[in-house]
């Protein structure tokens, strides 16, 4: 699915919403536009929603899943950590004022918050939304270290050592797992691709 206004209302029809507010798209496209990101973008975003295109089979609630997507990086500032509880208190009133009830805005709530990627999340619809937003480490080796530079340039107002020490934290924090992905499905097709790649950027740290 393409991130477009058509595919925007259609996600709100699946989750059952008697109105689509279509400015909110808008909002949306210009939030993942933000001049300070390189990786955080529409690139991002469109690459999630093709993954999941060929992984609805295995959620239960596809359509929280695509709301979610589509709120999960909507606040993004490298300075602050609470973008995560920002995006998903954003989603969560957005989804209360379409009509959709608390069930549903806590669900992509709580999905949102998933990504946070602090511990494996044990709910199913969890693992496949966070398993799509980690895919990227498994990617082709072209696209990792592309998008390796696109997270530098989010921190480009970091010193090089600060930039390397948290890089390393944070790479090493994934290497540390037991393992990376959380469904069989995404294991088998990540898991080794994603461990090289994050071996070969800490090489380069």
């Amino acid at each position: 699915m393409n991130v477009t206004l058509a595919s925007w209302r259609d996600t709100w029809h699946e989750a059952g919403a008697p109105s689509v507010d279509e400015s909110l798209f808008h909002l949306l496209v210009a939030c993942y536009s933000e001049k300070h990101r390189y990786y955080h973008t529409l690139q991002h975003l469109r690459e999630c929603f093709e993954l999941f295109d060929g992984a609805r089979d295995m959620a239960r609630h596809p359509a929280e899943i695509g709301l979610a997507l589509w709120f999960h990086d909507a606040i993004y500032d490298v300075r602050r950590h609470d973008n995560e509880a920002r995006s998903a208190d954003m989603a969560a009133a957005s989804i209360m004022a379409s009509g959709l009830g608390e069930d549903v805005a806590g669900r992509v709530h709580m999905l949102i918050m998933a990504t946070c990627h602090d511990q494996p999340p044990s709910d199913t619809d969890a693992q496949l939304l966070t398993d799509v937003d980690l895919a990227i480490l498994g990617a082709d080796a072209k696209r990792f270290d592309e998008s390796d530079k696109q997270i530098h340039a989010e921190y480009a107002h970091l010193a090089w050592n600060d930039f390397r020490e948290g890089r390393k934290r944070v790479l090493n924090s994934f290497l540390d797992r037991p393992r990376l992905y959380s469904t069989d499905r995404f294991y088998a097709a990540y898991e080794m691709q994603a461990r090289a790649n994050l071996h070969r950027s800490l090489s380069k740290l």
